[in-house]
């Protein structure tokens, strides 16, 4: 029982650094694991991947929407409704959608999965499923892909109708 406690204290007292005056301080021992971490972590150069800090890659596809929202006005009631975005690759090199993903499970949406090339076309579904729905409606659809910036949201609103009484 008394291992565990001497093996800590060991620990803590072997860890304190008498030899270092308060003058030198952490920055000369953080600038040289900087310098270290640096050396050991090379920075590879991904052109579909922006940080904060690079500028942004020249030659990255571009997804430009002919329109970025859709309403379709008055739903009834337990049906399924669908649009159909079009979008353009106005960038420099092959668009590459990953995923799209709604922000309800009412609202499935389907995509080009094969590349679109510079000029070309493409194209996002989106259905709404009315069934247990009632009022005004707004879904959006996050659409992820090697673009700058990665995420681009399309929107579906409508106003699903009051079931009709019997």
């Amino acid at each position: 029982m008394k291992y565990p406690i001497f093996l800590a204290a060991s620990l803590l007292l072997g860890a304190c650094n008498h030899d270092k005056t308060a003058e030198v301080g952490t920055e000369g021992v953080n600038a040289a694991a900087t310098v270290e971490s640096d050396a050991a972590n090379p920075t590879v150069d991904n052109p579909n991947v922006v940080s904060d800090e690079a500028a942004p890659n020249p030659n990255a596809p571009v997804m430009k929407f002919a329109e970025a929202e859709f309403d379709f006005g008055d739903i009834q009631p337990d049906s399924k409704v669908h649009h159909t975005f079009t979008f353009t690759n106005t960038g420099k090199s092959p668009l590459l959608i990953e995923d799209a993903t709604a922000s309800c499970g009412c609202t499935t949406p389907s995509w080009t999965k094969e590349p679109v090339a510079p000029g070309a076309q493409g194209k996002m579904e989106v259905q709404f499923d009315s069934r247990g729905k009632q009022g005004i409606i707004s879904k959006q659809v996050a659409v992820r892909a090697n673009t700058q910036p990665t995420i681009t949201t399309i929107l579906i609103k409508g106003n699903v109708l009051t079931p009709k009484a019997n």
